[in-house]
């Protein structure tokens, strides 16, 4: 492959993952953490751009995502999948791009409620960039994201330049465990769900520009995830310290995107008003549009529907369901989200831990079904529906409950047996022959 085709890949990969999320979450993190910025940020990364990235590496070395689910039975993975593209897709994921793009982007400009319009011309452009799933490197990877990068690096060079306020002393939180909050806020991102769904738009895009052979792919796949994490890990930081440093404009700002919204309206006056907008409804419109390919391709490739049609679908459900607003999307389909994102590591860490040729059946199920519970327990946690006196038992008896990763552990102890009984099979017919 080209290095200018492997670098678009990587950009394309980037401004997929970079919906309004990843920019007005890490304002709120450096706003809060102050002098601890740093440390809090390293264990915001691992997890933010570390698991993403590794869940990209995986994949590469599958070759085709579809494998992730292999060894389960054929019901039990497409229903995986569907649910899966069903909850990032038209259920949550694009819906939320499209209403944060409209919150954020179009609406301080507005004496009137517009959400309608705006969300059925931004549909209709993201149908017609999907429209065309072999020029998305063309149309994402060598327009979009290098405009977008462009953007956020005026941003954060004013910040560098002319602060507008120094780090303040870290909130409660982040004073005696930065890392580990910084870990949490970064898993809480699930970005890794995301990976496993934009996995068929990569590799696709990998094939597409002739590599298809297993070894070529996974070597791909690696720099794409390299390019990815770098552009990445220098968008978070410099988000963060965005937010770190606009004590002055935004100590009482109760979110990211208030905070974003002050520091810009303080570095640039109103042309940084218009500066945002466009950040935004840039990096939410590469979102849906790698969503919509995601779909689609999937139910393309699994169910032979046409892709025109599929994506149509998608993106005409994600237009009705963005009016009925942010508040009521998160609802609804945050508790699927949460369930689903730790039944997605739990594949990619089978997959990466496991020799495909070798690994039973049994092994994926008693995975999936230890972070399906598990990981339920973890949403009704976040979500405030465990009663404190069982939330104290569980604390107890489950590590990394407190830090909505219980399911952690038991999975990667099944995975971590079961390989080392392949080893030692593997030594004593060795041994034997």
């Amino acid at each position: 492959m080209k290095k200018h085709d492997l670098l678009a890949i990587g950009f394309m990969t980037f401004a997929l993952f970079l919906g309004a999320g990843n920019l007005i979450f890490p304002p709120s993190l450096g706003l809060e953490a102050g002098t601890n910025l740093f440390p809090a940020m390293g264990g915001f990364l691992i997890t933010a751009v570390g698991l993403p990235a590794f869940t990209l590496v995986v994949l590469g070395r599958i070759s085709t995502t579809q494998n992730l689910t292999q060894p389960l039975p054929s019901w039990l993975a497409r229903t995986f999948w569907v649910a899966l593209f069903t909850a990032i897709g038209p259920a949550f994921g694009m819906p939320r791009a499209v209403t944060v793009a409209y919150e954020m982007g179009l609406k301080p400009f507005l004496d009137s409620d517009q959400l309608l319009l705006f969300s059925v011309v931004f549909c209709g452009l993201t149908l017609a960039l999907a429209f065309r799933p072999g020029r998305l490197v063309d149309y994402i990877g060598k327009v979009m994201t290098p405009l977008l990068i462009l953007m956020l690096l005026s941003l954060a060079l004013a910040a560098i330049i002319s602060p507008l306020g120094l780090p303040q002393a870290p909130s409660a939180d982040y004073q005696q465990n930065a890392v580990t909050h910084g870990l949490i806020q970064g898993y809480m991102t699930m970005d890794a769900i995301a990976a496993v769904g934009f996995g068929w738009v990569i590799i696709q895009a990998i094939n597409g520009k002739g590599v298809t052979e297993p070894k070529a792919v996974a070597n791909t796949a690696f720099k794409v995830a390299v390019i990815y994490a770098v552009l990445m890990a220098g968008c978070y930081l410099a988000m963060g310290y965005v937010g770190a440093t606009s004590t002055t404009v935004a100590a009482n700002a109760t979110n990211g995107g208030e905070i974003l919204t002050r520091y810009v309206a303080g570095e640039f006056g109103i042309y940084g008003q218009w500066l945002l907008a466009a950040i935004i409804v840039m990096a939410c419109l590469t979102t849906t549009v790698g969503l919509t390919n995601a779909c689609a391709e999937y139910y393309k490739q699994t169910f032979n529907a046409p892709f025109s049609l599929t994506a149509s679908i998608v993106v005409v459900l994600t237009c009705i369901i963005a009016n009925f607003g942010l508040e009521q999307i998160l609802a609804v389909s945050l508790p699927a989200i949460l369930v689903i994102c730790p039944v997605a590591i739990a594949l990619v860490l089978a997959a990466f831990v496991l020799p495909s040729k070798k690994v039973s059946a049994w092994v994926y199920n008693t995975s999936l079904l230890t972070a399906l519970i598990l990981g339920g327990l973890d949403a009704l946690n976040i979500l405030g529906q465990i009663p404190e006196s069982l939330g104290t038992t569980l604390v107890r008896m489950l590590p990394l409950y407190s830090a909505h990763a219980s399911w952690l552990l038991p999975c990667l102890l099944i995975l971590t047996l079961n390989r080392l009984q392949v080893i030692s099979k593997t030594v004593m017919t060795k041994a034997t022959e």
